[in-house]
Protein backbone atom coordinates (compact mmCIF):
# COMPACT_ATOMS: atom_id res chain seq x y z
CA UNK A 1 0.00 0.00 0.00
CA UNK A 2 2.67 2.24 -0.65
CA UNK A 3 2.11 5.37 -2.58
CA UNK A 4 -1.24 6.27 -0.88
CA UNK A 5 -1.64 8.83 1.38
CA UNK A 6 -3.24 8.46 4.79
CA UNK A 7 -5.73 11.58 4.07
CA UNK A 8 -9.04 11.54 2.91
CA UNK A 9 -9.84 12.86 -1.09
CA UNK A 10 -11.75 15.98 -1.02
CA UNK A 11 -14.14 15.58 -3.88
CA UNK A 12 -14.07 19.12 -6.55
CA UNK A 13 -17.64 20.85 -5.28
CA UNK A 14 -17.07 23.08 -8.28
CA UNK A 15 -19.29 21.02 -11.71
CA UNK A 16 -22.05 20.48 -9.25
CA UNK A 17 -22.72 23.66 -7.57
CA UNK A 18 -22.06 25.45 -11.33
CA UNK A 19 -24.61 22.95 -12.76
CA UNK A 20 -27.16 23.51 -9.63
CA UNK A 21 -26.84 27.14 -10.04
CA UNK A 22 -27.97 26.91 -13.98
CA UNK A 23 -30.89 24.97 -13.25
CA UNK A 24 -31.95 27.37 -10.32
CA UNK A 25 -31.59 29.96 -13.20
CA UNK A 26 -33.52 27.77 -15.73
CA UNK A 27 -36.60 27.79 -13.60
CA UNK A 28 -36.28 30.92 -12.60
CA UNK A 29 -36.80 32.21 -15.73
CA UNK A 30 -39.45 29.27 -16.47
CA UNK A 31 -41.48 30.51 -14.01
CA UNK A 32 -41.53 34.23 -15.33
CA UNK A 33 -42.62 33.51 -18.62
CA UNK A 34 -45.37 31.48 -16.76
CA UNK A 35 -46.32 34.13 -15.04
CA UNK A 36 -46.02 36.74 -17.89
CA UNK A 37 -48.70 35.17 -20.02
CA UNK A 38 -51.31 36.01 -17.24
CA UNK A 39 -52.15 39.96 -17.31
CA UNK A 40 -52.64 40.67 -14.08
CA UNK A 41 -54.64 44.23 -15.01
CA UNK A 42 -58.07 42.21 -16.10
CA UNK A 43 -61.26 42.35 -14.00
CA UNK A 44 -62.18 38.71 -13.99
CA UNK A 45 -65.76 37.85 -13.61
CA UNK A 46 -66.10 36.96 -10.12
CA UNK A 47 -68.14 33.15 -9.81
CA UNK A 48 -69.02 31.17 -6.84
CA UNK A 49 -68.17 27.81 -8.36
CA UNK A 50 -65.24 29.15 -9.98
CA UNK A 51 -61.74 26.76 -8.85
CA UNK A 52 -58.16 26.72 -10.22
CA UNK A 53 -57.34 25.80 -13.88
CA UNK A 54 -56.23 22.18 -14.29
CA UNK A 55 -55.62 21.11 -17.46
CA UNK A 56 -54.31 17.22 -17.90
CA UNK A 57 -51.56 16.19 -20.62
CA UNK A 58 -48.07 17.55 -20.98
CA UNK A 59 -49.13 20.44 -23.60
CA UNK A 60 -48.47 24.14 -22.09
CA UNK A 61 -52.31 25.77 -22.66
CA UNK A 62 -52.88 28.48 -25.06
CA UNK A 63 -53.98 31.54 -22.35
CA UNK A 64 -55.69 34.47 -24.71
CA UNK A 65 -56.06 37.77 -22.45
CA UNK A 66 -59.42 39.97 -23.21
CA UNK A 67 -59.32 42.95 -22.36
CA UNK A 68 -62.83 45.20 -21.46
CA UNK A 69 -61.89 46.82 -25.39
CA UNK A 70 -62.22 43.33 -26.75
CA UNK A 71 -58.00 43.46 -27.71
CA UNK A 72 -56.62 40.08 -27.04
CA UNK A 73 -52.96 40.17 -25.78
CA UNK A 74 -50.45 37.52 -25.55
CA UNK A 75 -47.74 38.07 -22.89
CA UNK A 76 -48.35 41.35 -23.09
CA UNK A 77 -48.87 41.97 -26.97
CA UNK A 78 -51.74 43.03 -28.47
CA UNK A 79 -51.78 41.00 -31.11
CA UNK A 80 -54.62 40.48 -34.08
CA UNK A 81 -57.07 36.95 -33.38
CA UNK A 82 -56.58 35.79 -36.57
CA UNK A 83 -53.16 35.61 -37.27
CA UNK A 84 -52.31 34.76 -34.49
CA UNK A 85 -54.21 31.78 -34.04
CA UNK A 86 -52.85 30.34 -37.25
CA UNK A 87 -49.98 30.85 -36.63
CA UNK A 88 -49.94 29.11 -33.38
CA UNK A 89 -52.25 26.30 -34.84
CA UNK A 90 -49.32 26.02 -37.29
CA UNK A 91 -46.38 25.52 -35.69
CA UNK A 92 -48.31 23.36 -32.89
CA UNK A 93 -49.71 20.74 -36.02
CA UNK A 94 -45.89 20.68 -37.54
CA UNK A 95 -44.51 19.78 -33.92
CA UNK A 96 -46.90 17.20 -33.26
CA UNK A 97 -46.56 15.63 -37.16
CA UNK A 98 -42.44 15.57 -36.18
CA UNK A 99 -42.93 14.02 -33.10
CA UNK A 100 -45.92 11.82 -34.59
CA UNK A 101 -48.65 12.68 -32.03
CA UNK A 102 -51.09 14.40 -34.49
CA UNK A 103 -53.76 11.54 -34.12
CA UNK A 104 -56.72 13.53 -35.92
CA UNK A 105 -55.44 16.04 -38.44
CA UNK A 106 -58.66 18.48 -37.35
CA UNK A 107 -58.27 18.53 -33.63
CA UNK A 108 -55.50 19.70 -31.47
CA UNK A 109 -54.56 18.35 -27.76
CA UNK A 110 -53.92 22.04 -26.22
CA UNK A 111 -56.99 23.24 -23.75
CA UNK A 112 -57.08 26.90 -24.78
CA UNK A 113 -57.49 29.75 -21.31
CA UNK A 114 -59.59 32.21 -22.24
CA UNK A 115 -59.28 35.07 -19.52
CA UNK A 116 -61.82 37.86 -20.35
CA UNK A 117 -61.84 41.10 -18.56
CA UNK A 118 -65.99 41.43 -17.05
CA UNK A 119 -66.89 44.33 -18.90
CA UNK A 120 -65.69 42.16 -22.59
CA UNK A 121 -69.29 41.41 -24.61
CA UNK A 122 -69.83 38.27 -24.97
CA UNK A 123 -70.10 37.97 -29.09
CA UNK A 124 -66.08 38.89 -28.95
CA UNK A 125 -65.36 36.06 -26.61
CA UNK A 126 -67.64 33.72 -29.27
CA UNK A 127 -65.70 35.16 -31.96
CA UNK A 128 -62.21 34.11 -30.64
CA UNK A 129 -63.61 30.77 -29.44
CA UNK A 130 -65.13 30.15 -33.09
CA UNK A 131 -61.69 31.31 -34.41
CA UNK A 132 -60.06 28.70 -32.27
CA UNK A 133 -62.71 26.03 -33.24
CA UNK A 134 -61.65 26.44 -37.08
CA UNK A 135 -57.73 25.67 -36.35
CA UNK A 136 -58.62 22.65 -34.56
CA UNK A 137 -58.85 23.32 -30.84
CA UNK A 138 -61.33 21.65 -29.18
CA UNK A 139 -60.89 22.63 -25.13
CA UNK A 140 -61.66 25.73 -23.70
CA UNK A 141 -61.74 27.55 -20.31
CA UNK A 142 -63.17 30.21 -19.24
CA UNK A 143 -61.22 32.01 -16.14
CA UNK A 144 -63.05 33.85 -13.27
CA UNK A 145 -62.16 34.30 -9.68
CA UNK A 146 -64.39 33.58 -6.59
CA UNK A 147 -66.28 35.65 -4.44
CA UNK A 148 -63.45 35.41 -1.83
CA UNK A 149 -60.79 36.61 -4.49
CA UNK A 150 -62.97 39.42 -5.79
CA UNK A 151 -62.94 41.04 -2.81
Amino acid sequence: MSGQSSEGAEPNLTPILDMVFQLITFFMLVINFKGQSLDQSLQLPVLGSARPLEWKGDKEPLVLNVDSEGQVKVYGKVVSIEAYIISEAKLLKDRLRLTGELKDEGELPVPVILRGDRGVRFHLLNHIIKVCQEQGYRQFELSAMTRAEGK
